[in-house]
């Protein structure tokens, strides 16, 4: 069976990962406009980069939780894609080896000119220039930037049996739009705290993702 998992930011914030619809988030003290698209770099990269540097600093510093361990153990039973929201490596480091990231990846930067990316852990920091010259970006998919693999994700949504959404509210687009993607006689279940209202008819599964993603997927292998 091809299962196809959509996962928000909720899944990350049970390891502790602070999110920014979250009142206690790290986004609280800056707008939106000022650290999360094209403009707010062109106007204060310093501002931008440190506070990437601060998510990167605490990605480091937390683990994958039980969800995304039950994830990984789903892999060795069914053919299982994981199409993220999230810019952390949490499912990987958990094991999941199929994975598009949507929104980017935090321990990657980019040349902001021709959008090479390479692998970066650290902290980037006005100065860093890739090997072609350039400064260093996050390579992260700012708001009002295209999202290159979203027809990748279509892709693969258009070929699941099973569609299973972990922790995600379904009002960030173009990532909540992959629902209308999913064959006639896929199955979508969601899985969170707040059950998202969906014109589409789908199963869920209301409770935390370490307390009802390891339940589901212990029912389907």
């Amino acid at each position: 069976m091809k299962i196809v998992v959509l996962t928000g930011a909720g899944i990350s914030a049970e390891s502790g990962i602070s999110t920014f619809r979250d009142s206690n988030g790290l986004w609280e003290n800056h707008n939106i406009e000022e650290i999360a698209t094209p403009w707010g770099w062109e106007m204060n990269p310093d501002l931008v980069l440190e506070f990437y540097n601060q998510r990167r600093r605490q990605l480091h510093e937390v683990t994958p939780n039980l969800a995304h361990y039950a994830l990984a153990e789903l892999e060795k039973h069914h053919d299982v894609v994981v199409i993220t929201q999230n810019v952390d490596d949490l499912h990987e480091r958990a094991g999941s080896t199929n994975i598009i990231h949507l929104h980017g990846e935090l321990l990657k930067a980019r040349d902001e000119v021709t959008d090479d990316v390479y692998d970066n852990p650290g902290d980037i920091n006005l100065g860093d220039f890739s090997p072609n010259g350039h400064q260093l970006r996050p390579h992260i998919v700012w708001f009002y930037e295209p999202v290159p693999l979203l027809d990748k994700a279509v892709d693969e949504v258009r070929n699941a049996d099973h569609l299973v959404v972990i922790g995600t509210s379904l009002v960030v687009y173009p990532a909540a739009s992959l629902l209308f993607f999913t064959p006639p006689d896929c199955k979508i279940t969601i899985i969170d705290k707040s059950i998202p209202e969906t014109a589409i008819k789908v199963d869920s599964l209301e409770g935390s993702a370490c307390e009802k993603v390891p339940q589901f997927v212990n029912s389907i292998i």
